[in-house]
């Protein structure tokens, strides 16, 4: 399918300022359905640090960035409907307070797609942005050429400052390889407790994104 590939490509020389990778699905309950996931990080438009922090100015980044995937979105699918490529757009959106996992990890998808590795503060470090990105992926039945995964942390080990970072001290200051598990970095359910407060006032959980932008990669 070199040709549905080469057609996928060309969408992201036209947006060259977003990483790519494609990414195997063995560590996902869709890996029966769809042979591999094709895994995007949109950058923020602008790279915010932890001096010109404001909660709503993050809340829009993150949310330009969204608009910017859908666009995207739109022009992939078009490419596999063309070849008549089955696809599935898993949601971001947890399927579970409890738990809080989403159907398919994006940032799971990402470190198997060579994008970048998982910080201290739990989500992914990109070498060009950090870990001011959003993520999105497309499961597509098709065999592409799978990305080398990165499997160990290239955040310096004396680096804590996204931990002191965090108001609630959520985060263990562990660090990830590829088998961490999420509970060992980052003590999930206090970060969304914490976030969740922000409902009654504003109809959504709070963006915080301190321990995001206080990481000096990608700055």
């Amino acid at each position: 399918m070199s040709g549905l590939y080469n057609n996928i490509t060309e969408v992201f020389k036209k947006n060259s300022d977003i990483l790519f990778g494609i990414s195997n699905i063995e560590f996902s309950e869709y890996k029966s359905d769809y042979k591999c996931a094709l895994v995007l990080a949109v950058p923020h438009a602008e790279l915010l640090n932890i001096y010109h922090y404001k909660e709503d100015k993050l809340e829009n980044l993150i949310c330009n960035a969204r608009d910017k995937i859908n666009l995207l979105l739109e022009d992939i699918t078009t490419i596999l409907e063309k070849h008549k490529v089955q696809y599935y757009i898993p949601p971001v959106a947890q399927s579970n307070e409890e738990t809080l996992l989403a159907p398919f990890s994006f940032k799971f998808a990402s470190v198997n797609a060579g994008l970048g590795w998982i910080g201290k503060n739990g989500v992914l470090i990109t070498e060009m942005y950090g870990p001011r990105v959003r993520l999105s992926a497309i499961l597509i039945n098709s065999d592409l050429p799978i990305g080398n995964p990165i499997t160990k942390s290239k955040c310096p080990p004396e680096c804590n400052v996204c931990i002191d970072a965090c108001p609630h001290k959520a985060l263990t200051g562990h660090p990830w390889n590829i088998a961490t598990k999420r509970e060992t970095l980052i003590d999930y359910k206090l970060c969304n407790k914490k976030r969740s407060l922000y409902i009654k006032t504003h109809n959504r959980k709070h963006s915080c994104g301190l321990c995001l932008l206080s990481c000096p990669i990608g700055i």
